[in-house]
C-alpha cells in the first residue's frame, strides 16, 4: 500500500489535535477507568458516590477497567441501583510500583434538588 506524504501528515496532525481521553468515563450504566500512565497501578479501589466500592488488584499501564455500576456495593452489601440514584462522584485510588499514591476524581459536586 502506498501512502501519500500529505495524507500521512494530515492523519498524524488530526491524531495530535485530539483532546486526551478522560481517565474516568461513565457510559450509561458502565464505568470505565483507564490507566494513562506508563506504570502499573496496584490495589485499585473505585468509589462511586462516596459509598459504593469496587476495584482490582492491579491495572496495567495503558490498561482499561470496565465495570457495570451494578457491581459496586457498600460495605454492607447494598448494590448500586441506577434506577434510584445517579452518579455524582467517582474516586479512584491506587499505588504505583514504588508505593506512591495514585488518585483520580470525576465529578464531586452533588446537584441541588
Amino acid at each position: 500500500m502506498i501512502v501519500m506524504p500529505g495524507v500521512l501528515a494530515l492523519a498524524l496532525a488530526q491524531a495530535a489535535c485530539k483532546p486526551p481521553r478522560d481517565p474516568i468515563v461513565l457510559e450509561g450504566g458502565t464505568l470505565i477507568v483507564e490507566n494513562q500512565t506508563p506504570r502499573e497501578w496496584r490495589n485499585v479501589v473505585i468509589t462511586v458516590n462516596e459509598h459504593f466500592r469496587g476495584g482490582a488488584p492491579s491495572l496495567a499501564a495503558g490498561g482499561r477497567m470496565t465495570a457495570p455500576l451494578s457491581q459496586f456495593q457498600t460495605t454492607y452489601g447494598q448494590k448500586y441501583d441506577r434506577s434510584r440514584q445517579s452518579v455524582f462522584k467517582v474516586e479512584v485510588t491506587a499505588t504505583d510500583p514504588d508505593g506512591k499514591p495514585v488518585q483520580l476524581t470525576w465529578g464531586g459536586q452533588r446537584k441541588p434538588r
